[in-house]
């Protein structure tokens, strides 16, 4: 089976060896890019393509890599066996799977997504290394080996906000998703925007690549706010004449959908104000 773009992902020819060579070399794929590039998204239309069970593992500040494996409720059987409960025997009825331990164990093999890495501390991806490696770990209060009944396909995802260590970085299999020129992103915005008409897509497009080049700019608006924002110029049934007659300096239509913070727009009614004042 080979990953390909999906009625709803467009994926680039780069991304589709990236993956396929991923699954091939049974290495886990780390995937970067900007904030709204597909990354997550990408583990769900693998998935799709592939045929396969989609196993998700959202990562925040405080994860801690054994909360992927397995936790032991101390708590819950030291108060059980106050009340004289007769779970208390057997310990395994405390301990709770993990990400990592359902993707071992699933019948047949699944995707393991592993949401952006680089929210947790900066030795979580250490923590993991031998389990992702020889995909076993060991459960020490049951003396059991947990060991992959089938190798899952791996996919983790990282937005750059930390550097990640080298011994886990020799481990993957890398691809960076670069941001869609325009006409990938053609192709991207008819997948969710079946029918528009060329021309409103065409100034929408011009427009939106002007902001993201525009200097200063502390967020480029990324591939899911441009689909947010032509979702909204649809609704308001506004012409490709309202895009064009605004003037690259002016502040967009709708600019809530595309700029994110105050800095930036502050930009744009600097950049208009002084475009008045040269008139």
């Amino acid at each position: 089976m080979k990953f390909s773009s999906t009625d709803s992902y467009v994926a680039a020819d780069d991304l589709k060896v990236a993956v396929n060579a991923a699954v091939a070399l049974q290495r886990p794929l780390l995937v970067k890019g900007e904030p709204g590039t597909g990354k997550t998204e990408l583990a769900r239309q693998v998935a799709q393509s592939l045929g396969m069970e989609l196993i998700e593992w959202h990562i925040k500040s405080t994860t801690r890599a054994q909360q992927g494996l397995y936790e032991y409720d101390a708590v819950s059987r030291l108060r059980d066996s106050q009340l004289g409960d007769e779970r208390v025997h057997d310990i395994a009825n405390y301990i709770k799977r993990g990400k990592l331990w359902e993707a071992f164990a699933a019948p047949e093999r699944v995707v393991l997504l592993i949401d952006e890495i680089d929210k947790a501390d900066i030795e979580f991806p250490n923590d993991l290394l031998q389990e992702l490696d020889r995909m076993e770990f060991h459960v020490y209060e049951t003396g059991e080996t947990i060991r992959a009944t089938h190798r899952p396909v791996v996919i983790i995802t990282s937005n750059n906000e930390k550097e990640l260590p080298d011994a886990f970085l020799r481990r993957c299999f890398f691809h960076y998703i670069r941001f869609p020129d325009m006409e990938t992103m053609k192709q991207i915005v008819e997948v969710h925007h079946p029918g528009i008409k060329h021309d409103l897509l065409h100034a929408a497009l011009t427009r939106f690549y002007e902001i993201r080049e525009m200097d200063g700019l502390k967020k480029r608006p990324s591939t899911s706010e441009v689909l947010d924002w032509l979702k909204l110029l649809l609704a308001e049934d506004l012409s490709p004449e309202d895009l064009r007659r605004e003037g690259k300096t002016a502040l967009p239509r709708l600019h809530g959908a595309l700029l994110k913070n105050e800095q930036d727009v502050q930009l744009f009614e600097r950049l208009a104000f002084m475009a008045r004042r040269g008139m």
